[in-house]
């Protein structure tokens, strides 16, 4: 089990169902085949979490760090203060503070090559706010972590992937967001990850309009026409196959989400509303465009169904599940994607000497 998959999980808001999904999730026997579970988070919290949900017989394997994790059990890095205390359902700032911890040490871990993906329980997007995390959401901090990489939101499933340009943005200021140049680099992401990370020849991409109806030909609205098509039309010239732009409401409503590698939509609601609603049980998180996996289940913290053992653990389950699976496919497109020349450069003696054939040379012909 040496070349085990090392699947970082971060706690996340430890009054929510955060260890709930965890706990449930790696109990699965069938888990240890598949990967090696390091869990970023608290040892004395997920005891208390795995009494309350009457998990007694489910043990976590306390290591010091990600290197010392063991192959066969499900382990746990502390992470967290002592003063650590649980409060099932409420919003807290200690909370808040614990979800960070365990995020900032499973991303060095992860920056470190000390775990091979990474898969986020939900966060508390108010208590986790601080001087050393001022984002959104995990998104945009994964992308600061990455020195600047373009990130893009992908919801998943198997059978329909919805990408967002804007993300957590207000919406009074989503208008003034949408550019040309925004959703040409969304497309360039989107088409790039459908490639490399889902192992797609040639993908479909539909894309949403802003407006109600796309904009009726100008009556609701002029972006399609001046912002949205220029952007389609750029994509083409780039060997990108970008589509629409597309009625929202229709587009959902009469299925074509199924007959497309992906849907890019202008913004937060206008894709993660219908596609929570036709996959909430299964969705997947996806951070595509950086430089290592990330994968987060599609629901919250569920306070309001915090410790009362009903949370469904399918959509974390999947999250692990998508993350291995979009590992081994990035590995897989590295190896062909190698230049497969020989490196030799033939002397004028006739001795041939070893060259790099995958850089310009500066011969003419």
């Amino acid at each position: 089990m040496k070349n085990s998959i090392k699947v970082g999980i971060t706690q996340g808001d430890i009054n929510g169902i955060g260890y709930e999904v965890i706990i449930k999730a790696l109990a699965d026997d069938r888990m240890l085949e598949l990967c090696t579970p390091v869990v970023y988070g608290s040892p004395k919290v997920a005891a208390y979490h795995k009494k309350v949900l009457d998990f007694e017989e489910f043990n976590f394997h306390q290591v010091r760090e990600a290197a010392e994790a063991d192959y066969h059990r499900v382990n746990i890095v502390n992470c967290c203060d002592d003063n650590v205390r649980v409060e099932l359902g409420k919003p807290g700032d200690l909370a808040g503070e614990a979800a960070y911890m365990a995020l900032e040490q499973a991303v060095n871990d992860l920056k470190e090559g000390k775990i091979d993906v990474l898969v986020t329980a939900p966060i508390n997007k108010e208590t986790v706010q601080s001087d050393v995390f001022n984002f959104p959401g995990h998104t945009e901090f994964l992308a600061q972590q990455s020195e600047g990489a373009e990130p893009l939101m992908l919801l998943i499933t198997d059978t329909i992937k919805v990408g967002v340009v804007t993300g957590h943005l207000p919406l009074k200021d989503v208008p003034a967001a949408i550019t040309k140049e925004l959703i040409l680099k969304k497309l360039q992401i989107l088409h790039h990850s459908l490639v490399q990370d889902f192992a797609c020849t040639n993908p479909r991409i539909a894309v949403l309009g802003l407006n109600p109806h796309a904009g009726d030909n100008g009556v609701l609205g002029n972006e399609e026409a001046e912002v949205i098509q220029p952007a389609l039309d750029k994509a083409f010239s780039q060997g990108i196959t970008a589509m629409g732009p597309y009625a929202a409401d229709g587009f959902f409503g009469s299925g074509q989400q199924y007959k497309f590698d992906a849907i890019l939509a202008m913004y937060h609601d206008q894709g993660l509303a219908p596609f929570k609603a036709l996959t909430f049980d299964t969705g997947v998180n996806f951070t595509a465009g950086l430089p290592f996996v990330r994968t987060s289940p599609g629901h919250g913290t569920a306070f309001d169904i915090a410790g009362q053992g009903i949370a469904s653990e399918e959509s974390f389950k999947q999250a692990i599940y998508k993350a291995i699976d979009i590992f081994r496919n990035r590995q897989t497109y590295k190896e062909i994607s190698r230049n497969p020349l020989p490196k030799y450069e033939i002397k004028a003696n006739g001795e041939s000497d070893h060259v790099d054939l995958t850089k310009e040379q500066d011969t003419e012909f």
